[in-house]
């Protein structure tokens, strides 16, 4: 897989911006797209460029770069790519030296976003460097799972944060780094949930948004539907895809006829789910809906987080938990043979329907902050 090249973003329009939101990959272009709507709504009028996607453009957003069209999984990946990633933080920091939004918000896409402000500090652009420019960011990277000491940079390259867990605020208590809950963004009253439970329903297939980790999921996922299928079930299975790009990749894999593709947008009700580990699994967590976690990566990268990670889970509602909603499946582990009995118990074993029904009941309560301030609050009191 090789990056784009070398690129120069485009001047704003209308005068310089008020804010720059620089988001990355669909599930963070979905969640400032709607931190920038509720913003809007509540200063009319703000001029507001992005990085991010097509969401981000939809919700009022002049998109100077879709950094949906590109993503990558795994350090292997990283490293081929690292001349992009130079040239997208380089030109990202020039873009602002240039233009000076009255305020930066990094939205998740810790890896990049944290270089960033890091640069804007150095070279005097930031606040937090002496300049004009106030640096924001939503959501959390994970300190609490790796690398924990990345929050005293944070504190010295940030202006505030706002968290989508309540437990984060805790995680920044040494720094002085203004830290606030804002709720979780599936708590929306917007929020428009892709999926929901229905014993009737199809078997739900999540491989993740990103090709190169639904290439080393995807496989998993269907070997373990084809052999609970054997069994004579009847069910089909609905596998969701977020892009043209993802599509067509699933399409070469020459799917059965019991396994059909979606596009996300229109919602699914599932009786199961086989799911990665990431945003779509607490999608279907909030949605009560029986799973299993299967994550699988390459071997190099694999390696590193055992090593770096400090939780004993991979899915963040087993995290907020405290005990596996969803059982985990990692590399070898997430055979046929495994995935297939996580449905056939799923399916057939009403307690376990009951007591995910009461975990998503116990997740949902935790994520709605209790004086009803959101993301959209917290970004317009923050911008100038």
């Amino acid at each position: 897989m090789t990056g784009p090249q070398p690129f120069r973003l485009p001047p704003p329009q209308g005068g310089a911006p008020h804010l720059l939101i620089v988001a990355g990959e669909h599930s963070g272009d979905e969640h400032a797209a709607r931190m920038v709507a509720g913003l809007l709504r509540l200063r009319p009028g703000l001029r507001v460029a992005a990085l991010g996607g097509p969401r981000l453009a939809a919700a009022g957003a002049q998109l100077l770069y879709d950094r949906t069209a590109f993503s990558v999984v795994g350090l292997g990946e990283v490293v081929r790519n690292l001349s992009f990633f130079r040239s997208l933080i380089e030109e990202t920091v020039q873009w602002i030296g240039r233009h000076r939004p009255s305020a930066v918000c990094f939205v998740d896409n810790s890896g990049v976003n944290l270089r960033i402000a890091k640069e804007l500090r150095l070279r005097g652009i930031s606040a937090k460097g002496g300049g004009p420019v106030r640096t924001l960011y939503y959501i959390s990277p994970q300190i609490w799972a790796s690398r924990s000491v990345r929050r005293f940079d944070m504190a010295r390259n940030l202006d505030a944060l706002a968290v989508i867990f309540p437990f984060e605020v805790g995680c920044y208590a040494d720094t002085g780094l203004p830290v606030e809950f804002v709720g979780h963004p599936f708590m929306a009253a917007d929020y428009k949930p892709p999926v929901k439970g229905d014993p009737a329903g199809p078997v739900l297939l999540l491989p993740g948004s990103r090709p190169r980790a639904v290439g080393l999921i995807v496989p998993a996922l269907l070997a373990g539907f084809r052999k609970f299928a054997q069994g004579g079930a009847g069910r089909r299975a609905v596998i969701l895809y977020p892009s043209d790009a993802i599509r067509a990749q699933l399409e070469a894999l020459r799917l059965p006829s019991d396994v059909t593709l979606q596009q996300t947008g229109t919602p699914v009700a599932a009786c199961a789910v086989l799911t990665s580990s990431g945003t779509m699994s607490m999608h279907c967590a909030l949605a009560g809906i029986p799973g299993a976690i299967a994550y699988r990566t390459d071997a190099l990268t694999y390696l590193v987080a055992r090593w770096l990670v400090r939780v004993p889970y991979l899915g963040i509602a087993n995290i907020l938990l405290g005990e596996p909603m969803y059982p985990e499946f990692i590399q070898g582990a997430a055979s046929a043979g495994a995935l297939a009995g996580e449905i056939t118990a799923c399916i057939g074993d009403p307690l376990r329907r009951s007591h995910t029904a009461a975990q998503s009941a116990e997740l949902r309560a935790m994520l709605v902050n209790p004086a009803g301030v959101s993301e959209a609050d917290w970004i317009a009191r923050n911008v100038p």
